[in-house]
């Protein structure tokens, strides 16, 4: 980057980069800048998360995990609390969390205050990044704006890009070095000081001509999964209503080469994207009195869904004679995916919720989430889930590498994965 942006080097910068939120997505940011050869400074305000990625304690692939330990020793990589840390680097990169609030709102709170210091901390010649999901308007309300106040030109003596994140935790298929990233800058130049930044941690660049066209792309993406999530979980209680078996009739849909592309039925939507991403957007539209009645639809039919799985459960319940008071209800897997710890927003949790409301005794069993607390309440996974018996295991998640065959020996088991016939046992609902 110093020989790309005017005088980078003569201040005896200690970092190319300086990566702003080491979350799931800023951690795993840093590390691709790192193995593309650019010296990283991290940045989060969490004392307890610095310790647990110095400690090697994060949810990261098992070949980040080795990347992370690697990198950790090496001189060009380090960790600190402190956001002035942005003064040493050519660049920043913005990476912290943008959820709702439970008015479905948008939560600013960390954004604002993460561009406010890099605002605040920038310097000539510095590329600011911003690849945190959020409204169209974001990169110049928070980013520019503030800049020209400070009297730094966007363009001309600092550089602002939009670079949406595209960051699926578990799937090593979809690393980032296998991910394509999309920039949008205030300017060309910004754009291709972006570009370049990003170039060796993906395996292409795709450039669109402003910062809003790039925040738009990533609300599409996940507003797109959203739509046809909510609709492959409605087509499959139809279904079932035929007494079809839902994934056979989407692997049979699959085989058609153009025009269709599958979306898999589930107890609703985890993580920070889909239940959180579609709603800037409609906060937005709303704001200005334009209806999007289809995306509105499909956020509350994804919000809709753990309880329509906890009613199901009591259903299940109810057929042999059961009452949901009082009986003893295991959830396989509580994260919101396979192959990862996170609970951010899973499903598990509200049906947890649910049932513990009309009175069952819930547990769960989930190696990867050995404790959990929810409104006080302080669970522990189940170590040998097959050695009680349950009145419903009601299986949510399955981790790669699980052994499922237990459940055999359970009387009624509710598979709300939606996984082919065959791959578990027992009695499913």
């Amino acid at each position: 980057m110093t020989a790309n942006l005017p005088a980078q080097s003569q201040h005896g910068r200690l970092a190319d980069v300086a990566v702003v939120g080491l979350g799931y997505v800023g951690l795993p940011t840093a590390l691709s800048l790192f193995t593309a050869g650019r010296t990283v400074v991290g940045v989060d305000t969490s004392e307890s998360r610095l310790a647990d990625i110095r400690d090697v304690r994060v949810d990261l692939l098992p070949a980040q995990q080795v990347r992370l330990a690697e990198a950790l020793r090496a001189p060009g990589f380090r960790l600190t609390a402190d956001p002035a840390a942005a003064l040493e680097a050519d660049a920043v990169i913005i990476c912290v969390p943008t959820p709702v609030d439970e008015r479905l709102a948008p939560d600013l709170r960390a954004l604002k205050a993460a561009c406010a210091a890099a605002v605040a901390h920038a310097v000539p010649g510095q590329l600011l990044v911003l690849t945190s999901t959020s409204y169209v308007g974001t990169t110049r309300e928070l980013l520019v704006e503030p800049l020209v106040a400070r009297g730094l030109r966007p363009g001309t003596d600092v550089f602002v890009a939009f670079a949406p994140e595209r960051i699926d935790p578990g799937n090593p298929s979809h690393s980032p070095d296998r991910t394509p990233r999309v920039i949008g800058g205030v300017t060309d130049r910004c754009t291709e000081l972006a570009a370049y930044l990003l170039a060796g941690t993906a395996p292409s660049v795709h450039r669109v001509d402003s910062p809003e066209a790039a925040e738009m792309s990533k609300l599409w993406e996940n507003t797109f999964r959203a739509v046809n999530i909510a609709l492959a979980n409605e087509l499959a209680e139809n279904c079932l209503e035929f007494g079809l078996e839902p994934r056979h009739v989407i692997e049979a849909a699959a085989t058609k080469p153009y025009g269709f592309m599958p979306f898999y039925p589930g107890p609703g939507v985890g993580g920070h994207c889909i239940p959180c991403d579609p709603h800037y957007l409609l906060w937005q539209l709303r704001a200005r009195k334009v209806p999007s009645p289809l995306v509105d639809v499909a956020m509350t039919a994804i919000a809709e869904r753990p309880a329509l799985v906890a009613a199901k459960a009591r259903q299940a319940l109810a057929a042999r004679g059961l009452g949901t008071a009082g009986a003893r209800v295991l959830i396989l897997g509580v994260a919101y995916k396979p192959g990862v710890a996170d609970l951010r927003e899973s499903p598990a949790l509200e049906i947890m919720d649910r049932l513990a409301a009309w009175g069952a005794t819930v547990e769960y069993a989930d190696p990867l989430v050995p404790r959990l607390e929810r409104h006080g309440v302080v669970r522990h996974s189940v170590g040998v889930p097959g050695a009680t018996e349950w009145d419903l295991v009601l299986v949510h998640t399955l981790h790669p590498g699980v052994d499922v065959s237990w459940p055999a020996d359970s009387p009624v088991v509710l598979d709300v994965t939606r996984r082919p016939a065959g791959a578990a046992a027992g009695a499913a609902v």
